[in-house]
């Protein structure tokens, strides 16, 4: 497979392409050596036939579920754009065919005759490293093979990948290319509008806009969108459902319109499910089969709990939008080869212990280890003993424990599951055949070859007890037995992450207040929410199953949840509502869905909710009483995060349980209690009731899972997604796939990145006397940079919408507003922490415009510099742009006009994300900084780099100076050869959009 790289005509692409082979397309046939150019690949090649009648029948937003994606790499799809190049890719026609190891591509036969489909061998390589690495290892290199092109991936890369026992250890880069992309409706929305935006710049530079379109399948699942208004009543799932479109009616449409314009793009309408139990149920694949060529599924997600598809052995996790925009695009992630830790599991769970606890158990211990940056792969005899969702829960909260991934390799258990959720009997067999012949598959019942791990940690899962997680961080675990003693030295101790400091005479206050005409009272420590919510448990049929035999037993004994507190019930996907639903003939209970709304948890709608803070509000009465005697009131959820403000403004305490427990939580109205010891409440007998009483065996659990769940659910529930909902499929959308962009709006806005974009890349911009616009510590992370959460007053965004006819209490969030570029850019740097040493040691998202001397906002400081003509810097410390990786981190700053970054280290994806958005990054020299330099920000500031790329390489040393005689040398930034192209073309966007007018 092989490529040119596209832009002008200079020295330094020819030689990346000299030195790394040329660059040609190719299609599969059925020889590994005939390799072809097809324009028809351009668009996303479908094995479903588009011409169909089956296929015309879908509705047309959902065809894409159907379209299969080119096997190869965006390089095999895009040729030479200049003359010199086109050449050159003539001269070194004749070795298309030579894919670097064709060798190892052979025939994965079927057993009774015929053949499944063709693969690139990982055993045919005969290379005795490959059976020691780690499975989550193999998935990489199998990639870095079949994506071998010597120009965006290289022999070179396979090798290191190979050799992953030496070189991970050194913090070598790879790149990798994900099969496939998955997007919430948040992160969603910007992707689509420049996907729309890029098809706009085609149609200007007279080209087909046709051509922008994902280049591997890309899911969307829209669920971060609904709010628990309604609760405690049948009628919740329509009420909030209404709700839910009338806010977001403009979001969707846009989501809507984008799932007819581009081929490859599925949309999986609101109320479906949580996107991470959609992807486990219904769309992870975990063998492609793409005309013929098998390879792993992998995935890249916008969101941090896409490693959740790593249970099922799929290689997946979170990055930020510049990369899932780039991999959309066919373009590499640049990564890490990361260290994997391997977790023996062993032993089996006690009788009553769930998922939840193992994996609050597991979290902790991880997060103890250290496994930031670092794959996790779990292995050993214990995994016979742990279903599919267990093991789903486990990868689901790898990023609370730090780890890129929680991986678990397929073995019999998953091909169970595949069965279970209605993929065919010949799709799993295909998986089947290619895991095992490529020595991907895990097979307990024969000898285990040992692998290399970076590090080892076991756990003998018969040590697992009853858990929580709280009352401010994920890892804070407390066994049930400590809970009480935790809580009441939690109350003690100083303000912090286990602390509240309420003084000791104020601990037993008693806030009375009326709720609906009757008295009624909270105290420290008040359940106050109790929500069955996220995708880590209610993917879980032994939890949810759990928590309805707990409320079916507290119901027969008499017991009732108290009606101030908020209770909900939000299901990942539809199939866990028909399996509460059931009957049970053979039983004397009906479905135990009953049992949960007479304890208030109806179901309220299909989405994340309270695990993302979309937990409404609670009973006036209850927060007045909350407010005016200072309570620290408490929510318990079974989701995965519970820092300090994120699920309510109102709950102080916030704990992670299992969904039994979140039932057994909200029936005692308090977690200030032990449950071994004190009753949760008195039976209709007057009788004191235990949590022991209620509380279901695993014996219990696993007969009604085994008589509940069945594979008609699944298939049932995932036919029906395809054909939408009424709110839905009453948006009107044009069919046009160019997008008609209105002015007017606040949500959705034409951003300006290719405004008079040319044909001929602009090449490398100079910073000549740039003016230093921020002047920055260590520490900065992409919160500090990117606009997140609440609109300020009085922030440049507010004035925006002020202007423009949007009241303060329509304001939204800045996530609600990602589509509109004018939004962002205003509450770039808007973080109220931020500290900016221009400012002398005042914090807040201000700084000085150096010519006048005034202090002003930081966009306005922005703007006026832009107004002038003035380049822009920034000066930073090291880590720069650490923490969870955001899109509008790299998009704020460069339409803020920012032409480069001083840092004494990056972030690595940040890095990355600067480079995708024309932004150069510069690193001081080791033991240098702005301080020891002696730059106060107050300099202008010329970065003497060459304009012609062919005199740039990557990591090159620049020489900066100052208007005041400072000189000194920085490290260029620009780690690749492909990232230089992307460089002169001013951002990986406009690389692309050139590239594909050029076909």
């Amino acid at each position: 497979m092989y490529k040119t790289a596209s832009s002008s005509a200079t020295s330094s692409i020819l030689r990346a392409a000299s030195s790394r082979s040329p660059l040609f397309s190719f299609r599969s046939s059925s020889s590994p050596s005939s390799f072809a150019a097809s324009p028809s690949s351009l668009l996303g090649r479908r094995s479903f036939a588009t011409s169909s009648p089956a296929f015309r029948s879908l509705p047309r937003w959902s065809r894409s579920l159907h379209s299969r994606p080119s096997p190869f790499p965006f390089s095999s799809k895009i040729r030479t754009v200049s003359p010199v190049l086109d050449r050159l890719q003539r001269n070194f026609s004749s070795m298309a065919s030579e894919h670097p190891f064709k060798r190892i591509f052979t025939t994965l036969p079927k057993p009774g005759g015929g053949e499944f489909g063709k693969y690139y061998s990982l055993t045919a390589l005969n290379d005795p490293r490959i059976d020691k690495l780690p499975y989550s290892i193999r998935i990489l290199l199998e990639s870095a093979i079949r994506n071998c092109d010597n120009f965006q991936v290289t022999k070179e890369d396979v090798e290191k990948i190979i050799d992953w026992e030496k070189t991970a250890p050194k913090q070598v880069e790879i790149p990798f290319k994900p099969a496939r992309v998955l997007l919430q409706d948040f992160t969603g929305v910007p992707a689509v509008v420049d996907l729309a935006c890029m098809r706009d710049a085609m149609n200007k530079l007279g080209s087909d806009s046709n051509k922008i379109n994902p280049l591997v399948p890309v899911d969307l699942v829209i669920d971060h969108s609904v709010q628990v208004d309604v609760a405690r009543s049948e009628n919740a799932v329509q009420a909030n459902m209404e709700l839910e479109f009338q806010r977001n009616k403009e979001r969707f449409a846009f989501l809507k319109w984008g799932s007819t314009a581009f081929q490859n793009m599925l949309v999986v309408p609101p109320g479906s499910g949580i996107v991470h139990q959609v992807n486990l149920e219904y769309l992870g694949r975990v063998v492609f089969n793409t005309q013929g060529v098998l390879y792993p599924d992998s995935v890249v997600g916008t969101d941090s709990h896409t490693t959740m598809i790593d249970g099922l052995g799929v290689a997946g996790w979170g990055v930020g939008g510049i990369e899932a925009e780039a991999t959309m695009l066919g373009q590499p992630m640049s990564m890490v080869l990361p260290g994997v830790v391997g977790f023996k599991l062993s032993g089996k769970m006690r009788n009553g212990v769930t998922a939840t606890d193992l994996v609050l158990t597991v979290t902790q211990m991880l997060r103890k280890h250290g496994v930031v940056g670092k794959f996790v792969e779990f292995y050993g005899d214990g995994m016979s003993g742990l279903s599919l969702a267990d093991r789903a829960t486990i990868a689901n909260m790898s990023p609370e424990y730090g780890a890129t991934m929680g991986f678990f390799p397929v073995d019999h258990v998953t091909l169970q599951y595949l069965k279970l959720t209605g993929r065919s009997d010949e799709t799993v067999a295909m998986i089947e055949a290619y895991l095992r012949a490529n020595n991907m598959f895990v097979d307990y019942n024969e000898p285990q070859q040992d692998r290399a791990y970076s590090s080892y940690l076991e756990l003998n899962l018969d040590n697992v007890e009853p858990c929580i997680s709280g009352p401010k961080r994920p890892h804070d675990r407390v066994t049930l037995k400590d809970m009480k003693a935790d809580w009441n030295s939690c109350l003690d101790s100083k303000v912090g992450f286990k602390g509240f400091a309420i003084p000791k005479e104020a601990q037993e206050k008693v806030a009375n207040f009326s709720f609906d005409g009757k008295p009624a009272e909270i105290k420290h420590g008040s359940v106050v929410i109790a929500a069955i919510t996220s995708c880590t448990n209610t993917s879980n049929p032994s939890v949810m199953l759990g928590a309805g035999l707990v409320a079916k037993k507290a119901c027969d004994l008499g017991l009732q949840v108290k009606p101030w507190i908020k209770t909900s019930l939000a299901p990942g996907s539809g199939v866990v509502t028909k399996y509460l639903l059931k009957r049970h003939v053979n039983s004397v209970f009906t479905g135990l869905q009953e049992y949960l709304n007479q304890q208030g948890f109806n179901i309220v709608g299909y989405g994340c909710t309270t695990c993302i803070g979309n937990s409404g509000e609670i009973n006036e009465s209850v927060g007045a009483a909350i407010t005016e005697n200072d309570i620290v009131a408490a929510a318990v959820l079974s989701g995965n995060r519970n820092f300090e403000g994120r699920v309510h403004p109102l709950t102080r305490a916030n704990y992670l349980a299992s969904p039994p427990l979140v039932v057994a939580y909200a029936l005692t109205g308090t977690v200030n209690i032990d449950f071994e010891t004190e009753p949760i409440g008195t039976g209709k007998n007057g009788k004191d009731v235990f949590l022991r009483d209620i509380w279901p065996t695993t014996e219990e659990i696993a007969e009604v899972v085994q008589s509940s769940v069945l594979p008609d659910m699944f298939r049932a529930t995932y036919e029906s997604i395809t054909k939408g909902n009424p709110m839905w499929n009453e948006l009107s959308v044009p069919e046009n796939t160019l997008y008609s962009w209105d002015p007017k709006s606040t949500y959705i806005h034409e951003p300006p990145y290719f405004k008079d974009m040319t044909m001929d890349p602009p090449g490398p911009h100079s910073v000549k006397d740039a003016y230093c616009l921020l002047n920055f510590g260590d520490s900065i992370t992409t919160d500090h940079i990117s606009p997140a959460g609440n609109i300020q007053k009085d922030s440049p965004a507010a004035k925006y919408l002020l202007e423009r006819g949007v009241e303060r209490k329509d304001f939204n969030s800045y996530g609600s507003r990602r589509g509109n570029d004018e939004i962002m850019a205003r509450g770039t740097f808007a973080n109220i922490r931020i500290v900016n040493k221009l400012l002398n040691g005042e914090v807040g998202p201000k700084t000085v415009h150096i010519p006048s001397g005034e202090k002003l906002s930081v966009f306005d400081a922005a703007m006026r510099y832009k107004t002038s003509g003035e380049d822009t810097i920034i000066l930073a410390g090291a880590e720069y742009g650490s923490g969870s990786s955001r899109d509008w981190a790299a998009k704020g700053p460069m339409l803020q006009g920012v032409k480069a970054v001083i840092a004494k280290s990056f972030e690595r994806i940040h890095r990355s994300n600067l480079v995708g958005m024309g932004i150069i990054p510069l690193c001081f020299k080791s033991g240098e900084d702005a301080d020891t330099l002696g730059l106060t920000g107050h300099e202008r500031y010329t970065i003497h780099l060459p304009t012609d790329i062919s005199e740039i390489r990557p990591g090159q040393d620049v020489t900066v100076t100052t208007d005041n005689g400072k000189s000194f040398t920085c490290t260029v930034r620009f780690d690749t050869e492909v990232e230089l192209a992307y460089f002169n073309h001013g951002g990986i966007l406009p690389y692309v959009i050139r590239n594909l007018s050029k076909q």
